[in-house]
């Protein structure tokens, strides 16, 4: 191989490099050239073959052209690098000046909705909204609420149990025994909404934790008109004028005790999946406040009396929504949450 020959072979791939824009191509240039066994590698090794002065030349020559070829792919490298970056920040690049994209909106759960709905309704009437703890005494849960020691609902299988004091309350009517016990005998108007907890096998109408709303009025001259008015109130700005009625419940903390049922909305008394073919739908327990419970807390039955009511928050939303259940809407898929943030409710 002679020095001229390997110049010009060097002319040759020095234009070529320096149109490259591919650094793979650029790769393979670099093995040709500099690898192993290219022809750099290859030229030093028939330096041995020359002798006296064109040895000397011949050398001299082939570092000329591979300090060319190693300055040309650092070039061209760099170059190639820099085309890279400059697409990277093309594509990349956002104009502060356009419109930002809008975030998705977050919505109130369905059953946050209506406990809000019922809370702004009964907050017209005069009640105030309390709040009470999820991990509860059994004393507020079942002693002060008349609830005797050998009722079902203290069984193991119907509660959760922390330790032999302590449980997940089984209803918000618990807050109603606290805020009693702490009005020290004066008059108490309070609504309570939240999470309760009952030891129930989960299936396609039971859950082992459900919502509830709880209401409740002590003062002097109260009677079970005052409950029914409250209650048909409550009723008529949920569900418009669908037909409400009462029949005779038993409760251990109200005595007398009603359910309160409302006309099915998805069948309009037809019977459906939602009513189970009752055409009616059970949303509330009330009743007028047991004597026993009142004297509990010091205050004399014969002067004082009240009434309490219970609301089952899941069956009430799903009248509102349209819903035969609402265990899916429980399970979080947003989907189905977004499809309802966008229905209004059919009675609000």
């Amino acid at each position: 191989m002679k020095v001229s020959e390997l110049e010009r072979m060097s002319r040759s791939a020095v234009s070529e490099i320096s149109a490259l824009s591919d650094a793979g191509k650029l790769e393979e240039y670099r093995v040709r050239w500099l690898g192993g066994k290219g022809l750099i590698r290859r030229a030093r090794a028939a330096i041995k073959e020359h002798q006296g002065p064109e040895r000397v030349e011949f050398a001299k020559g082939v570092n000329r052209v591979a300090e060319e070829i190693t300055e040309v792919l650092a070039r061209a490298a760099d170059r190639i690098e820099d085309e890279a970056t400059a697409r990277r920040i093309a594509e990349d690049w956002i104009d502060p000046s356009l419109p930002a994209t809008a975030p998705r909106r977050g919505a109130p759960h369905p059953v946050r909705v209506v406990e809000l709905r019922c809370v702004e309704i009964m907050g017209r009437l005069g009640f105030e909204q309390a709040e009470g703890p999820e991990v509860e005494t059994s004393y507020y849960n079942f002693d002060a609420l008349n609830i005797p020691r050998d009722h079902p609902a203290r069984d193991m299988q119907d509660t959760f149990w922390v330790d032999e004091q302590r449980l997940l309350r089984t209803h918000t009517t618990s807050v109603q025994a606290r805020l009693l016990a702490q009005a020290e005998g004066r008059p108490v108007k309070v609504v309570v909404a939240g999470r309760v907890y009952r030891n129930e096998a989960v299936d396609a109408t039971h859950l082992a934790m459900f919502h509830q709303l709880d209401g409740f009025w002590v003062d002097q001259g109260l009677t079970f008109a005052h409950l029914k008015g409250v209650a048909v109130h409550l009723a008529r700005e949920l569900y418009g004028d669908r037909r409400v009625r009462f029949k005779p419940k038993s409760y251990p903390y109200t005595e007398p005790s009603v359910g309160i049922d409302v006309e099915c909305g998805l069948c309009h008394g037809s019977g459906c999946a939602a009513c189970h073919e009752s055409g009616w739908v059970t949303i509330m327990g009330a009743g007028m406040i047991h004597r026993n419970v009142l004297k509990e807390f010091g205050y004399d039955p014969d002067t004082v009396s009240g009434f309490a009511f219970g609301w089952g928050l899941s069956r009430m939303t799903t009248q509102m929504y349209g819903l035969a259940k609402l265990r899916p809407v429980y399970r979080g898929d947003l989907r189905l949450l977004r499809a309802l943030d966008g229905r209004p409710a059919l009675c609000v």
